[in-house]
């Protein structure tokens, strides 16, 4: 397997990566069959996993998977999710970050993360707080890189003007949606992160198993069922994926496949993460490393989905406050009144 600088961090790593969500109650439980899997991936020539303290199960399996070959693998983990119902232990305040990143490396069974993100952005915490206390660690050892996930166009900006002007460790990655149903991250997202010199990885290249060619038109499945993945029912997505399924059968590929090698074909892309629930899943992803699409193949992708759109968004993808909060795009009635 090839490698890629991890933006401008000196860092090599993978165009594929290991997310780690599945190890837990979310998929599977079983530590000797992770063990395994982890061990597979890694023979395999992948060097960095990716998990997250909101399913902390997940971190401490990767923890116990990786003993005796911690310096093998460019470790990433994130924090800023809600943990329980306390309201402070969530988002990037230095009193939560001081905290959660103590758990995540009691957890992942080591003295230091090479990747900590913020796993979303915190529009409650001044972005110097969170820089001010990410540089800390950085200068204390405990982490080796920051970044942030599905941080919109704008605050990467600002992150980057505040980390400049105040002498702060700046965030040298972006975690990311992208794939061949939601390209809306052409526009701004992937162009800022190069411009900024940012490595980018990308979560659910595979959006949510809607490109595994589990869910079809006309057939039930336990994807459809779902009620976590509202997009899923979204008919135009059934529809791009039926153009999609079709394409694949002409090339000769598995649908997944086209799928990774679509978004690791893109100059800004450093790495996409793949999540397999069993050891069958995990070599099917893997075969899909060193594929490479023609440019041919690449233009029908463009004229199912065109570059910088969409059809429809998942769920867990990021929603700026504005659009959340009526009162944050409607002046109040008087003032409309007087305009």
């Amino acid at each position: 397997m090839h490698y890629r600088p991890l933006g401008r961090t000196g860092i090599q790593i993978s165009p594929l990566a290991l997310g780690a969500m599945m190890f837990s109650s979310f998929g599977n439980r079983d530590q000797a069959e992770v063990d395994g899997m982890v061990g597979r991936a890694l023979d395999a020539g992948i060097n960095i996993i990716d998990t997250a303290d909101a399913y902390a199960e997940s971190e401490e399996m990767v923890g116990h998977a990786l003993k005796g070959r911690r310096d093998d693998v460019v470790l990433a983990t994130k924090f800023g999710r809600p943990m329980g119902d306390d309201a402070n232990h969530r988002g990037g305040s230095r009193r939560w970050i001081m905290t959660s990143v103590e758990n995540s490396l009691r957890r992942l069974q080591t003295d230091h993360i090479d990747l900590y993100q913020l796993h979303r952005p915190d529009p409650q915490t001044d972005i110097e707080e969170t820089l001010s206390a990410l540089t800390d660690l950085v200068r204390s050892g405990k982490v080796r890189a920051i970044g942030t996930s599905d941080m919109p166009a704008s605050d990467i900006v600002e992150a980057q003007w505040v980390a400049e002007r105040r002498g702060l460790e700046r965030f040298r990655t972006e975690q990311l949606h992208y794939s061949l149903l939601d390209r809306t991250v052409e526009r701004e997202v992937l162009p800022v992160a190069e411009r900024y010199g940012m490595g980018t990885t990308i979560w659910s290249p595979l959006a949510s198993g809607m490109l595994t060619g589990r869910v079809r038109r006309g057939q039930e499945s336990d994807l459809r069922r779902t009620r976590m993945f509202a997009a899923l029912r979204d008919e135009r997505r059934i529809d791009a994926v039926e153009e999609y399924v079709q394409l694949a059968a002409e090339v000769g590929i598995p649908l997944t496949h086209m799928a990774l090698a679509f978004v690791i074909a893109h100059p800004g892309v450093t790495a996409a993460l793949i999540g397999p629930r069993t050891p069958a899943q995990l070599d099917d992803l893997l075969a899909a490393a060193e594929l490479t699409l023609s440019d041919e193949v690449l233009d029908r992708i463009d004229a199912i989905v065109a570059p910088g759109t969409g059809v429809g968004r998942m769920d867990q993808e990021y929603t700026t406050p504005p659009l959340l909060s009526a009162p944050l795009r409607r002046r109040p009635v008087a003032e409309r009144s007087a305009a």
